[in-house]
C-alpha cells in the first residue's frame, strides 16, 4: 500500500543535477574567458601572412625610391658638368692680350719731324673710296634692273577691251537698191573697226532691212561713232539702230 502511494506521488529525486547544471551555466555564462572570442588558427595564419606580404612591398618601395634618388643626383650632377662645359665654350678662344709699347729709347734723338706726321694723316683715307664704288655699283645695278623691267613691261601684250555688234539698217522704202546701201555701209573704215556677215530681215509692206556684223575696240571705236558714219548715206540710209551688243 505505501509502496504505491509512493509510485503516484511526483516527487524529484533528481533535482540536485538540475540545480548543479544551472550553477554551472551561470559561472560560465559570467566568466572573463567565455566572453573572449578567440582567432581560429586558420585565420592567425592568414593575418600573419598579409602581414609579411605588406612589410615585403614597403622594403621594396624603400629600395626603389632610393634607387630613383641616385638617378636623380646622376642626372644632376651630368647637368652640372654640361653647363660647365657650354660655359667654356662660349668663351672666347683667345683672348685679347693688351699691346705693350716697346720703351722709347731716351738716348736716341727723336729724328721724325712734325711735317712728316702731318703727311702720314693726310694719306689716311678715314671713310674709304671702296663705300663710294660700292654706292654707285649698287645705283647701276638697280637702274639696270629698272630698265629690263620697263622693256618686258613695254613687251608683254596688253589686253585689248572689244565688243561685238549688230546694226539694223533701214532703208527709206521698199524701192531702195539694198546692195548699194550695204556697200556704201562697208565704205567706213575706222581704226579698230572690222566688219562681218550681214542679211536682209523682212520688215512689212516689201521692205527689208539690213542687219549687219561688225567687231570694234571698245577704246577706239563707238556706237555713235557707227551711226553718224552710217546716217551720212542719206540716199539710201533712213535709221540706224543697235540690235545687239556684247562684249568680248
Amino acid at each position: 500500500m505505501a509502496v504505491n502511494v509512493l509510485a503516484e506521488e511526483k516527487i524529484w529525486f533528481d533535482k540536485y543535477k538540475f540545480d548543479d547544471a544551472e550553477t554551472q551555466y551561470y559561472i560560465h555564462l559570467n566568466s572573463p574567458v567565455a566572453t573572449k572570442i578567440q582567432n581560429p588558427p586558420a585565420m592567425q595564419s592568414a593575418v600573419q601572412g598579409s602581414d609579411i606580404e605588406l612589410c615585403a612591398r614597403v622594403t621594396s618601395l624603400e629600395k626603389e625610391n632610393q634607387n630613383l634618388h641616385q638617378e636623380v643626383e646622376d642626372l644632376r650632377l651630368a647637368l652640372s658638368k654640361l653647363e660647365a662645359r657650354l660655359s667654356t665654350l662660349e668663351k672666347p678662344s683667345t683672348s685679347i692680350k693688351p699691346a705693350v709699347c716697346p720703351p722709347a729709347p731716351h738716348n736716341k734723338p727723336n729724328t721724325k719731324q712734325p711735317e712728316a706726321e702731318e703727311e702720314d694723316d693726310d694719306d689716311i683715307d678715314l671713310f674709304g673710296s671702296s663705300d663710294e664704288e660700292e654706292s654707285a655699283e649698287k645705283e647701276r645695278v638697280r637702274e639696270e634692273r629698272l630698265r629690263q623691267y620697263a622693256e618686258k613691261k613695254s613687251k608683254k601684250p596688253t589686253l585689248i577691251a572689244k565688243s561685238s555688234i549688230l546694226l539694223d539698217v533701214k532703208p527709206w522704202d521698199d524701192e531702195t537698191d539694198m546692195v548699194k546701201l550695204e556697200e556704201s555701209v562697208r565704205t567706213v573704215q575706222m581704226d579698230g573697226l572690222v566688219w562681218g556677215g550681214s542679211k536682209l530681215v523682212p520688215v512689212g509692206y516689201g521692205i527689208k532691212k539690213l542687219q549687219i556684223q561688225c567687231v570694234v575696240e571698245d577704246d577706239k571705236v563707238g556706237t555713235d561713232q557707227l551711226e553718224e558714219e552710217i546716217t551720212k548715206f542719206e540716199d539710201y540710209v533712213q535709221s540706224v539702230d543697235v540690235a545687239a551688243f556684247n562684249k568680248i
